[in-house]
């Protein structure tokens, strides 16, 4: 939970430091706004993803379950900027299926924090393949990302985008498995 007094406090002192002053009519406000906008940005800290992944269904299905262009925003831990773009999951049902949206639930667990975009790809393909109610035989989790760590500021290429993939389960040795959902992705 943020402390949004204190939020506050740093946002009026950040203002200060950078020669504004906090008190003009443009900013009086900002503080508090700014308090608020973390508390938003911020709720999936306290957020457990086993909530989200827990309603599920008994399911026959045997193949591909691909849940693809998942929106996401987050907020760069190292300069507190954000990054963006979409989150692919795929996995192998093991008798049960959970709902379609929650996987993007899950994907707002970890976008909803400091983070990095490695660890959140890794975060996501976990809380599905640990999830003790969906168990699926495996799990592939792809995210596209521009970070405006890198595109307004630093090296300045706007346009870059990183991939990251984590595979688990049957995804991690079948090569065959993983051409499927990137075939999947081009549809």
């Amino acid at each position: 939970m943020v402390d949004e007094k204190k939020a506050a406090e740093a946002v009026k002192l950040l203002l200060e430091a950078i020669g504004e002053d906090p008190d003009r009519d443009g900013l009086k406000e900002t503080p508090c706004r700014v308090a608020r906008m973390y508390t938003e940005l911020m709720s999936g800290m306290d957020d457990d993803p086993h909530a989200h992944l827990s309603r599920v269904f008994e399911s026959d299905s045997k193949g591909v379950v691909l849940e693809r262009d998942i929106p996401f925003y987050s907020l760069c831990e190292h300069h507190m900027l954000p990054f963006f773009g979409t989150v692919h999951i795929a996995y192998i049902p093991n008798g049960k299926v959970t709902g379609i949206s929650k996987l993007a639930r899950t994907v707002e667990v970890y976008a909803k924090r400091l983070q990095i975009q490695e660890h959140m790809t890794a975060q996501i393909a976990d809380a599905i393949m640990d999830d003790g109610e969906l168990a699926p035989k495996g799990v592939m989790v792809i995210i596209s990302a521009e970070h405006m760590c890198m595109t307004m500021r630093g090296v300045k290429k706007p346009g870059t985008r990183t991939v990251t993939v984590e595979k688990r389960g049957l995804f991690k040795d079948d090569e065959k498995l993983c051409t499927e959902v990137t075939e999947l992705l081009k549809v």
